[in-house]
């Protein structure tokens, strides 16, 4: 994936804008500047929110190897919060908070009487609350990010093919 560097300053102030909006640096970036005047970049919500979940996946499953259960389990949470988002955004919804990810699973489980869904978020959930207590065991939080995976495959069902790149 591509980079830029970035003073340590500049990051942090990043790093706290995100955290007000309790989004990622990458989402704080991408949406301002498609929300810039003359929109200088217009990335597909859909498709931002999808590699995001990718690449937060990708990195989980690195930090549980390398024994980093806090961390991994943060990454599954973002994977998780992602594909909600990207769900959301394919029906031209933003989700901004966690009580709306939270509001549209209920939805989704809802619309689709797939109750498996709703078990499959709470267990990303109980890593996104891992960051903070780091009270699973490695096993736990390898069985959750394996529940994250699977929720993945059930949200990404409704997406069209063309919007959901294999990885």
């Amino acid at each position: 994936m591509p980079c830029i560097e970035l003073s340590e300053g500049f990051c942090e102030k990043l790093r706290r804008e995100a955290s007000k909006g309790d989004v990622s640096v990458e989402e704080l970036v991408a949406e301002t500047l498609s929300e810039a005047p003359g929109a200088p970049l217009d990335p597909s919500r859909v498709e931002l929110h999808l590699e995001l979940c990718g690449k937060y996946l990708k990195e989980a499953g690195k930090l549980l190897a390398e024994g980093d259960y806090s961390q991994a389990s943060e990454k599954g949470w973002g994977a998780a919060a992602q594909i909600v988002k990207a769900l959301a955004a394919r029906k031209g919804k933003t989700l901004r908070s966690h009580r709306e990810l939270w509001g549209y699973v209920d939805e989704f489980v809802e619309r689709l009487g797939d109750a498996e869904v709703r078990r499959l978020w709470h267990a990303a959930n109980a890593l996104h609350r891992n960051l903070y207590e780091n009270w699973m065991t490695p096993k736990s939080v390898a069985a959750a990010l394996e529940d994250v995976k699977l929720l993945m495959g059930k949200l990404r069902k409704p997406l069209q093919p063309s919007d959901c790149p294999a990885r």
